[in-house]
């Protein structure tokens, strides 16, 4: 006899969301030239935009494999307006893209990517 596991519903998908996955509750820009993140799991965090950058996790900055072959990042122009954030756009329910002042928007930092590279603030 088979048991059932009960209806999946959208009430129980997003229950299961909110439990299991890290969501951005907020983002918002500091003073001291970085940004604060509100975790759904109610942490915070925060960093710098220069790591942000510096941290890009786009196939330019940090390399690619693709089939099995290996292109190493390319070695980093340093330009002015690169550390400047112009815009940030909220990518599905699981990353930020940000546009950097020298044009850069490649990259997707998953919520679990800004979460390890930013730094706890005590609320």
């Amino acid at each position: 006899m088979k048991e059932s596991l009960g209806a999946i519903t959208k009430k129980s998908i997003k229950l299961y969301k909110t439990r299991c996955m890290l969501l951005l509750s907020k983002v918002k820009r500091t003073e001291s030239n970085s940004l604060r993140f509100d975790w759904n799991d109610g942490q915070s965090s925060e960093i710098e935009l220069k790591k942000m950058r510096d941290e890009c996790p786009c196939a330019s900055c940090k390399g690619e494999t693709v089939l099995f072959e290996s292109a190493p990042p390319k070695l980093p122009i340093f330009v002015p307006g690169m550390y400047d954030l112009k815009k940030i756009e909220i990518i599905g329910n699981y990353s930020l893209q940000p546009t950097w002042g020298d044009g850069h928007q490649t990259g997707l930092y998953s919520f679990d990517y800004l979460k390890k590279l930013s730094s706890p603030v005590v609320n």
